[in-house]
């Protein structure tokens, strides 16, 4: 098995990732299980690609092997895309997933269901120390309702409702949300180009 490390520490991502590498005979290590020393990567970028491809190639340039890094949140029409790339801290930089929720809410409110329409994006990047790139999207579209619902998941997802659903993220068990996420739709993506690259 080749190893792979992933800039994330979120384990809910790192499962969800390896579940599509490990078919490519590729085995998915934290930087911290890797030794990588402790170090904060500034997300700076505008895009998620953009945050995506940094967080991947700065841990490449420390480990010297192949990096894999998702930057991911939730686009709210409303807010003309917001919270955006600032997902994670849209309630500020010592905020955390009950804060966000409450802030989202608290300038949705009065909105109609109507208008609640947003998605939550993926953007999968993995870096080789040769140079070599790989960038997925994934995007899945659903509304925003008026409080959270839901015990499973994480960050927004007591909030949003799939398209076709009338359950949120948060009440959707694993397996049926990794049919239908933004990062399952971004893991298909890097299949098809893992794919195409082992038939190079």
């Amino acid at each position: 098995m080749e190893t792979i490390i992933a800039a994330s520490r979120n384990q809910h991502k790192i499962m969800e990732i390896e579940a599509i590498t490990k078919k490519f005979g590729m085995n998915i290590v934290s930087r911290d299980e890797a030794g990588i020393p402790k170090f904060e990567i500034e997300e700076d970028g505008e895009t998620f690609e953009e945050n995506s491809f940094k967080k991947a190639n700065e841990i490449m340039k420390v480990c010297g092997k192949i990096t894999i890094a998702d930057d991911s949140g939730l686009m709210v029409d409303y807010l003309g895309g917001a919270p955006g790339v600032y997902s994670a801290r849209f309630a500020g930089e010592d905020g955390n997933d009950t804060k966000n929720n409450e802030k989202l809410l608290m300038l949705l409110e009065g909105v109609s269901y109507k208008e609640r329409r947003a998605k939550f994006v993926s953007v999968i990047t993995m870096v080789y120390p040769d140079g070599t790139q790989l960038a997925a999207r994934g995007e899945c579209e659903g509304h925003i309702i008026d409080a959270p619902v839901g015990e499973n998941g994480f960050g927004y997802d007591p909030l949003f409702v799939p398209d076709g659903y009338q359950r949120t993220f948060a009440q959707l068990s694993a397996e049926e949300k990794n049919q239908i996420s933004h990062r399952a739709k971004a893991l298909k993506q890097l299949e098809k180009l893992l794919e195409e690259r082992e038939n190079i």
